[in-house]
């Protein structure tokens, strides 16, 4: 089994976010998305978190059916 890394990023002006997380990770993805939404001294917004975890959420959904496709139709090699 392959092990990847994924990508997320926001630009936000001169600034930009860039997360990168396996597919274990998301999880706290979410919560440090959060904590970066509640500091301060970020200018990464409670609607940028929800706008990314929305995204995040959505390409877990597009792996995972991804995956059960190719347990359905597994490749035949010759």
């Amino acid at each position: 089994m392959q092990r990847g890394i994924n990508v997320l990023a926001l630009v936000k002006e001169s600034e930009r976010y860039i997360f990168l997380y396996d597919d274990e990770s998301s999880e706290t993805l979410l919560q440090k998305m959060g904590e970066f939404a509640a500091s301060p001294d970020l200018s990464f917004s409670w609607y940028d978190a929800a706008v990314l975890s929305q995204k995040l959420r959505r390409l877990r959904l597009e792996a995972e059916s991804e995956a059960e496709t190719d347990l359905e139709f597994p490749e035949i090699s010759r």
